[in-house]
């Protein structure tokens, strides 16, 4: 997912992308924790993806000020 797309989307959108990301992101660590993830990239990945929706968040909340 890139930036763009994001853009694109709306305030509530990305709540629920966000919301969507973080529990993905607990996922993938309770699966490393346990040793059962194989692709570890995933975990980087995901934590990447929540950063660039919470940056277009922040973009829009300035924005609309």
């Amino acid at each position: 997912m890139n930036a763009s797309e994001l853009r694109s989307k709306n305030g509530d959108d990305l709540q629920k992308e966000l919301a969507d990301l973080l529990k993905a992101r607990f996922g993938l660590r309770m699966q490393l924790a346990t040793q059962q993830l194989t692709n570890t990239s995933q975990l980087r990945k995901v934590r990447r993806d929540i950063a660039r929706v919470r940056t277009v968040l922040r973009e829009k909340e300035k924005a609309a000020k």
